[in-house]
């Protein structure tokens, strides 16, 4: 497939904006990189689509989600507000998640990934909890991820909250679904191993979990989203959170350390030199009212921090403008969180941190030999765009509404808003009926 006529954002170590460019798509690979006549002339016969002008650029990519979080849309919760975030946990996450099925997995997911689909999204970590659904929910999530074509990794987060039977089974998807990859030839997919987080695990759950990892393989885990973490920590074993995974091996290249939102300087330093991953997730921090980390020093102290959304939405552009907003309004300073410092971990560092787990070409950039992972956006700026106030044209005027196509290992998922292959009504549809039948089991586990 020959794309024309598009204006093209190539992001990569240094960025351009091509106008007039086109793009060659064999496979899953973009093959070719030029101007449009350029391109017609040497691959007059091949099947093209018309860009129209639109700005072409990279998909999105979500380091840190949850697409089992799904139901609790619209989903009331009895009693009081929680106070804190650990009441929002026993309220509201844990009876949620505890009331999935398998088939409620599988719906899940692919909601998830077609509001994925419409904004943009091509490749995305999933941290996956369904305590009385776990054998299988990782192919069940897979499957979704198959079927719709995106890039997804996922993996099953262990803890030992609901009894040790449920923590081994935890500890056996991840084992049986990393096993399972090596036998398919499918560069959708990726696993990591994941651990909820340091406040529901055993230093013996640790260790099986450090023996149960393959070397190559890194875990996915919460860090101190809250101060209970630290506290916890600190009950079990004497030291804080950052510096009880390290113990254990828990940390390194592969890794992602979720929120890290009260962490201190010594934990910084491990995550720094252990080259450990952490995913920052503004909106959510926000809504649980947690605070935010100090991302700007983390990347200062040269940790590599990328951008999720923890379920949250898979708008990543939304994700975008909180981190920028928020940190000026935490910090009381506009200097803070500049557009780069967006950009470095919204494009550059989830670019680095998905190629872990889909290794065999570039992910989030445009150049021959990079995955054909795409969108277009229908986007008409009034004042002067260029590769050096991009930033900032996306976060004060691109909007989630202005993508039009989405298109993923160069298979056309979205074209023209319209997300094609599968029939968007019926899967939402078949969602309320089964929520309705998940909130039915949640207000019992809930009691």
């Amino acid at each position: 497939m020959l794309i024309k006529n598009a204006n093209v954002i190539t992001w990569g170590k240094e960025n351009y904006i091509h106008e007039g460019y086109g793009l060659l798509i064999r496979g899953d690979r973009i093959a070719a990189l030029g101007p449009t006549r350029q391109l017609e002339k040497e691959y007059p016969q091949e099947e093209q689509m018309d860009a129209g002008r639109q700005y072409v650029m990279p998909g999105n990519i979500c380091a840190h989600t949850h697409f089992y979080g799904a139901y609790a849309r619209g989903m009331a919760i009895p009693g009081s507000a929680a106070k804190d975030f650990p009441e929002i946990l026993e309220k509201l996450w844990w009876p949620l998640d505890k009331s999935l099925t398998l088939e409620d997995v599988y719906n899940s997911t692919q909601v998830g990934l077609i509001d994925a689909i419409r904004h943009g999204t091509t490749t995305l970590i999933d941290h996956h909890a369904s305590p009385h659904a776990i054998e299988g929910s990782l192919d069940a999530v897979a499957r979704a991820a198959t079927e719709l074509g995106v890039r997804v990794s996922c993996c099953y987060e262990v803890t030992d909250r609901d009894g040790q039977d449920l923590s081994r089974a935890g500890i056996a998807e991840n084992e049986r679904f990393i096993e399972r990859l090596k036998t398919i030839p499918n560069t959708l997919l990726g696993a990591s191993f994941g651990i909820h987080a340091s406040l529901t695990v055993s230093d013996a759950t640790l260790e099986a979990c450090r023996r149960s990892a393959p070397d190559e393989v890194g875990f996915h885990i919460h860090v101190a989203e809250h101060e209970v973490d630290e506290y916890d920590s600190t009950a079990k074993s004497g030291t804080r959170v950052v510096d009880r995974l390290e113990k254990f091996g828990i940390l390194g290249p592969k890794s992602i350390a979720v929120h890290c939102v009260h962490i201190d300087a010594r934990e910084v330093e491990i995550l720094a030199r252990t080259n450990t991953w952490v995913s920052h997730q503004p909106r959510s921090n926000m809504n649980n009212g947690v605070g935010l980390g100090n991302v700007e020093a983390l990347m200062r102290a040269g940790v590599k921090v990328c951008l999720g959304n923890d379920g949250f939405s898979n708008q990543m552009w939304d994700e975008w403008k909180t981190a920028y907003l928020a940190h000026k309004l935490w910090n009381r300073d506009p200097r803070r969180m500049g557009g780069y410092d967006v950009v470095k971990m919204a494009v550059e560092n989830n670019a680095k941190l998905a190629q872990i787990f889909f290794p065999a070409a570039p992910l989030g950039v445009i150049e021959p030999g990079a995955y054909a992972d795409l969108m277009f956006v229908d986007y008409h700026p009034y004042t002067e765009l260029t590769a050096g106030n991009l930033p900032w044209h996306m976060i004060f005027g691109f909007s989630n509404s202005d993508i039009t196509t989405t298109i993923a290992a160069g298979k056309v998922l979205m074209k023209d808003r319209k997300v094609l292959g599968v029939n968007e009504e019926e899967i939402a549809a078949r969602g309320r009926e089964l929520s309705i039948k998940t909130w039915e089991r949640y207000q019992k586990k809930f009691q």
